[in-house]
């Protein structure tokens, strides 16, 4: 699938384990949404994983053999879907459970290797090797140190500019954003 067909941009964020890209996004998401974005977020899990627990409802729901449980309430909802414990769902499928109608970008944190525009995340400290060399969907790099690279170079640690960079660089249309994030 083409993503950049898709009605919404989606912008990959890539990393070896232990970057920090889940905590990059929990300070990115809030400022995109002060710039007036509707934020979707798929992250990938590499182990499994339990959103409900034993004796809550939506566990004995699923326990009893329900495929899809949906719990709602006024403040939110959770689908929890059964899948074979095989295969990995795709980046695709996983898209199609987002509403994009409702969304002015997908972030996507994991599934490094597709052909997604990704925005890298390098911490010297760790002693990694650069993604970008062999990943020309690499758009930017976000780092805390300086390094010799021909791609946008991002504070890591500044996530108004990695919104900033988001919005100008995605973002199919800002009339109704606030660029500046006030």
């Amino acid at each position: 699938m083409p993503y950049d067909a898709l009605p919404v941009p989606v912008v990959g964020f890539a990393a070896w384990s232990g970057t920090g890209k889940t905590t990059l996004l929990t300070h990115v998401v809030p400022a995109l949404k002060r710039r007036g974005l509707r934020v979707g977020v798929i992250k990938h899990a590499h182990h499994r994983f339990d959103i409900d627990h034993p004796g809550k409802d939506s566990y004995r729901l699923r326990k009893a053999g329900a495929e899809q449980t949906l719990v709602a309430s006024a403040n939110r909802l959770g689908l929890i879907v059964e899948r074979q414990p095989d295969s990995d769902p795709t980046l695709t499928e996983l898209l199609t459970w987002l509403n994009p109608a409702t969304l002015d970008i997908i972030l996507v944190e994991g599934f490094r290797h597709l052909a997604i525009p990704k925005i890298e995340l390098h911490r010297l400290e760790l002693g990694k090797p650069l993604l970008s060399p062999s990943d020309q969907d690499i758009v930017a790099i976000a780092s805390n140190a300086p390094i010799d690279t021909d791609r946008p170079i991002l504070d890591l640690n500044d996530f108004e500019q990695i919104a900033e960079f988001i919005v100008r660089t995605f973002v199919r249309s800002t009339e109704h954003l606030d660029l500046e994030g006030s």
